[in-house]
């Protein structure tokens, strides 16, 4: 049903975020065909269901690579493919025998994707590095943190899968509309480090103006406004207030019973470390589903912190079902939403190698060929 129906893209099988890159062209619709190590089948255990939300709508194909048989096996999946992408570092997938050249040569409609931390080509390109070095580099952790703290890592969102994952796909995408007026593939180079620097523009736009300061907790963003932070309630949990124009300022005010009272500016940044105190303090009297039912319907621009275990349940997201039950997991539902060729879940993770005939079969491979390689091994 999604809008890349009839897209075949082979996923050489990587950690993080080349599977949420996959996971979402799945969900998108193409046909993912996920190729990973013959060990990896092995050592499956597939006593109980594959539990990795991040697999589910592939099909896996356990191929020996370093094999020239496994080699010859990609490339005529390649032929019949419009996508393939990777996540190994600069020259692994020439060294294999599976680079841009090597695929184009079979296919010169293939999109090509390439997903590393630091890109394909500069000084830093052949180092290592997790998504911590890369949003370093790119200016995106040094502006978050607390007054007084050191820059905090938002987990590995920004560089793996919003710098990485998201921009591959953006670029798979547009290559593949691109190729139907061209009629010829191209590299998609998706950088984490290019990419958490992209997702920064509007703050490096702020900082050039001069609205965005270097010290931590002394901006709109970054829990220097008592009226964009997160507050402690009684019971121990937590609060997130992002009240930032007036007139939801007016509610937020309104809401902790201080409507009336005299109170700087809102924008006095003087002012702003004495009213977080004071907002502090009255956030802790109450319990936080407390602060929730008081602020009810209003527009103050207050939400509950809610945990793992509890975001599925909210009513909002039960109501828009947001998350969904498939296969006994639990997990986030597609997005975005389109409305004429909406996006949806396939079949269950599977386990490493569950569908290598299968996937074979369906690319043109006769049994006796199939058989071959299952005895030497090739497949797993």
């Amino acid at each position: 049903m999604g809008p890349l129906r009839g897209v075949r893209a082979i996923e050489l099988a990587g950690i993080g975020p080349p599977d949420f890159a996959g996971m979402l062209l799945a969900d998108l619709g193409a046909e993912l065909i996920r190729i990973e190590r013959p060990e990896r089948a092995a050592a499956a255990d597939r006593s109980s269901p594959s539990r990795d939300p991040m697999q589910r709508g592939k099909r896996s194909l356990a191929l020996d690579l370093k094999q020239p048989a496994g080699r010859e096996v990609a490339l005529r999946l390649v032929e019949r493919s419009q996508v393939l992408f990777e996540g190994y570092r600069p020259g692994v997938a020439e060294r294999l025998g599976l680079g841009p050249e090597d695929c184009f040569a079979r296919n010169p409609r293939l999109v090509y994707g390439r997903m590393t931390g630091w890109g394909q080509e500069g000084p830093l390109a052949q180092r290592a590095g997790h998504d911590i070095d890369y949003i370093a580099l790119a200016g995106a952790l040094a502006p978050i943190g607390r007054a007084g703290a050191l820059p905090t890592p938002p987990l590995n969102l920004v560089g793996d899968f919003g710098g990485g994952a998201l921009f591959l796909v953006l670029g798979i995408a547009a290559a593949l509309y691109e190729s139907t007026r061209s009629g010829r593939g191209q590299v998609v180079d998706a950088a984490m480090v290019d990419g958490a620097a992209l997702l920064m523009t509007p703050i490096f736009a702020a900082h050039a103006s001069g609205f965005w300061s270097d010290a931590h907790g002394t901006n709109l963003l970054d829990s220097g406004a008592p009226f964009y932070d997160v507050y402690a309630c009684a019971d121990g949990r937590h609060v997130a207030v992002g009240a930032i124009e007036p007139q939801f300022y007016a509610a937020l005010l309104e809401g902790l019973g201080l409507a009336g009272e005299p109170l700087p500016g809102q924008l006095d940044r003087s002012q702003w470390p004495g009213l977080k105190q004071r907002f502090a303090a009255i956030f802790a009297t109450r319990s936080r589903d407390e602060w929730v039912a008081r602020f009810g319907d209003s527009d103050a621009c207050v939400a509950p912190v809610l945990g793992l275990g509890e975001a599925a349940q909210h009513p909002h997201a039960r109501a828009r079902s947001a998350w969904i039950e498939r296969h006994g997991l639990r997990m986030p539902a597609p997005a975005p939403r389109l409305s004429r060729t909406p996006l949806e879940v396939g079949g269950a993770p599977p386990h490493a190698g569950a569908d290598s005939d299968a996937v074979l079969r369906d690319c043109g491979f006769a049994d006796a060929e199939i058989a071959a390689l299952r005895e030497r091994a090739t497949i797993a």
